[in-house]
């Protein structure tokens, strides 16, 4: 290779490092609370709308009962009971993670529902699962972000 085409290649290599490092610059900027909000109400809304299926108004309908009962066959627990149970964290835990409160812990429970899922009920649904997983384990492990209540709570906590 002639002089200078090892200066003309070095040259644009050294183009494309730098454009390569002004992208990863932009994605680093990219604010956890923004990540952490997207996390928040996608999953929220997932478990949001499979809560949803299981009431009518006020009351669990019987399709969720019989869902329990024949379908998921959940070890251990009672259908009835379960089917109570996942109707309840699923209209509650996606409220508080929407509004931010007590969000590790409402994040950590639905991974744990999403676990429960996936190992009992359709252990082939692993992509869907890992995608909600990612969604709860951000925020379990970096928490809400500061368009949360609990970041609100936790300024006024430290200011006393």
């Amino acid at each position: 290779m002639q002089h200078s085409q090892a200066v003309e290649t070095a040259s644009k290599s050294g183009s494309v490092t730098i454009l390569v490092q002004r992208a990863h610059g932009l994605m680093q900027a990219i604010p956890h609370s923004l990540v952490a909000l997207v996390a928040r109400l996608s999953i929220a809304a997932v478990f949001w709308q499979s809560g949803r299926t299981k009431v009518d108004g006020f009351s669990l309908n019987d399709t969720a009962v019989y869902l329990f009962e024949n379908e998921y066959k959940l070890p251990f627990v009672d259908p009835a009971f379960a089917a109570h149970l996942a109707a309840f964290a699923e209209h509650v835990f996606p409220v508080l993670l929407v509004i931010g409160l007590a969000s590790r812990f409402c994040a950590l429970a639905l991974l744990g529902m999403t676990l429960v899922i996936q190992i009992f009920v359709y252990p082939d649904a692993w992509p869907t699962h890992g995608t909600w997983a990612a969604c709860l384990l951000l925020i379990v492990a970096r928490g809400p972000g500061i368009l949360s209540l609990d970041h609100l709570i936790g300024r006024r906590r430290a200011k006393t």
